[in-house]
Order: structure tokens, then C-alpha cells, then sequence
């Protein structure tokens, strides 16, 4: 005999209060209820994740080296090591005598 779906819920209430006893039934629905709400933000967080590894696989080949010439005038920028007229052998230099 199969039970119904009203009677199959009844059924395993009276089986759960059985198990358990009426005094643990509100412990187990708030267990319940903290599991589903862990459950849930762990999904959120998942689909966060893939729609970051999505957007890194559709965006664009990291960008191309810089050219070398032009790092180096940039390190020299930021050191305040002037460049005019020298050549990136010298700069080099430069930079290697503000260093110290």
C-alpha cells in the first residue's frame, strides 16, 4: 500500500517525533533552517566565482610587454633622473649611481 502525499508527510512527522521527541523538533528545524542558509550562500558564492572565471576567460590577452626603452625611461622618471639626450646605456648608468 502506497501512501498518499497528506499521509506520507504525516507519516514521517509522527516517525520524527518518535526519533526524536517534541522537545528537540524546534532545535532540528532551526538546524535546518541555518544549513539551507549556509547552503544558499555557498551557491551564491560559487556562481560569483564562475562569473569571475567567465569574465577572465572572455577578456583580452594580457597585455603586451613593455617595450623596454620605455620602462626604462619610466624607472628614470620616477627617480628623477633626467633623460634628455642620453642613451639607455647611460641612463641605466644613472639610475644605478641614484641607487647607490
Amino acid at each position: 500500500m502506497l501512501l498518499e502525499g497528506d499521509q506520507l508527510i504525516i507519516v514521517v512527522v509522527i516517525v520524527v517525533i518518535l526519533i526524536f521527541g517534541a522537545n528537540k523538533i524546534p532545535d532540528l528545524a532551526k538546524s535546518l533552517g541555518r544549513a539551507s542558509g549556509e547552503f544558499q550562500k555557498g551557491k551564491v558564492e560559487a556562481e560569483i566565482e564562475v562569473q569571475k572565471l567567465k569574465a577572465s576567460a572572455n577578456a583580452p590577452a594580457s597585455q603586451p610587454a613593455e617595450d623596454p626603452h620605455a620602462k626604462l625611461l619610466k624607472a628614470a622618471s620616477e627617480l628623477g633622473v633626467p633623460t634628455d639626450g642620453k642613451t639607455d646605456a647611460d641612463i641605466q648608468a644613472d639610475i644605478k649611481k641614484t641607487l647607490g
